[in-house]
């Protein structure tokens, strides 16, 4: 393991990929039991609410802080110390997802996609970035955004094709290109992030709804 990447940063990547249960929630839910969409919306919602109640517990309590960074406080980013954890920022996105889902099936699969793609490929990214990344571009590597790329490519064209249900929600065939663009749609998103000024948006907000749209454009 290299000095970039720290055992901190791969629990943190791990804890990170967990939450490809979002996705497969948002989904599947539906399908399974009588529960609608936006019933799964609002359950999102819910555990937004949570997870900004505790980080605002976190920010604001001294005890529920020392108590915070006694068992997850090695996972955390220097700057995540005093604003939003990443984890709420991934619920956040998961909520806009699953709001997308509601508009028709294809929305819900392009959801589905985008969403789990950008969970495990922003893991990827960091993973590679940190253990062989040279080529600086901005605060991320070259090296992880392809490694992000690649892993992203292999789970659309071989694994999502032979998703229960999926491809008849998308209402089209993963075809080599369509993998190839969402892919890239993902790894460009998550290399280069929107800037306000000196503000960068957290990509963890915005690149599943993004990615959602344009998957769900390509079918």
């Amino acid at each position: 393991m290299t000095a970039g990447l720290t055992k901190e940063e791969v629990n943190r990547k791990l804890l990170h990929g967990v939450a490809v249960v979002l996705p497969v929630g948002i989904f599947y839910i539906p399908m399974l039991t009588d529960q609608t969409r936006f019933l799964v919306m609002w359950l999102v919602f819910l555990l937004f609410l949570v997870s900004l109640l505790i980080d605002g517990l976190r920010l604001k309590k001294k005890r529920v802080n020392i108590i915070f960074s006694h068992y997850l406080g090695s996972m955390m980013r220097s700057a995540e110390s005093n604003q939003l954890t990443g984890a709420t920022y991934v619920v956040a996105g998961s909520l806009i997802c699953s709001g997308l889902s509601l508009i028709s099936e294809s929305f819900a699969a392009s959801a589905f996609i985008g969403l789990t793609l950008f969970i495990l490929g922003d893991a990827a990214a960091a993973i590679v970035g940190k253990g062989i990344g040279r080529v600086k571009i901005g605060d991320k590597t070259l090296e992880g955004a392809l490694g992000c790329f690649i892993f992203c490519f292999l789970l659309s064209y071989f694994v999502f094709p032979i998703v229960p249900q999926f491809l008849n929600c998308w209402g089209a065939a993963l075809t080599l290109q369509a993998s190839v663009m969402v892919s890239a749609s993902v790894a460009l998103l998550e290399l280069f992030p929107i800037r306000c000024g000196n503000l960068t948006v957290n990509d963890n907000l915005y690149v599943p709804g993004l990615v959602c749209l344009f998957a769900w454009f390509i079918s």
